[in-house]
């Protein structure tokens, strides 16, 4: 049976996976994904949340890029649905954004957006 959920997508860029690799690395923990969510909040309405986790519910999807297993649940992907993360560094800092074609607008630091 294929759902409304099944059609969405969300991926990482080359530079993303490489980086969340070497984190998952660096934890030493066997089986670690990436887990990707969005939460009410911030100043522009959502907020986008990251950590990583050893489980996928029944409510969750995966996704894989160069060995790397992001996990986002089917409430957030709905938001997020087309969006990629990037990891970005330059000279004053290095961070995960997220270049979501849903969003209508975000803050200044990137980490919250309204639809």
């Amino acid at each position: 049976m294929t759902t409304a959920a099944d059609s969405l997508e969300f991926s990482l860029t080359e530079r993303a996976a490489k980086r969340v690799a070497f984190l998952i690395e660096q934890e030493g923990q066997e089986g670690l994904m990436l887990r990707v969510a969005v939460s009410g909040g911030g100043c522009s309405g959502f907020q986008y949340g990251f950590s990583f986790d050893d489980t996928v519910n029944s409510d969750d999807r995966t996704f894989e890029r160069d060995g790397v297993v992001t996990v986002v649940d089917e409430t957030s992907l709905e938001l997020l649905n087309g969006a990629q993360v990037d990891f970005v560094e330059d000279l004053g800092a290095a961070s995960f954004q997220i270049k979501n074609p849903n969003a209508t607008s975000s803050c200044g630091c990137g980490s919250s957006f309204a639809i």
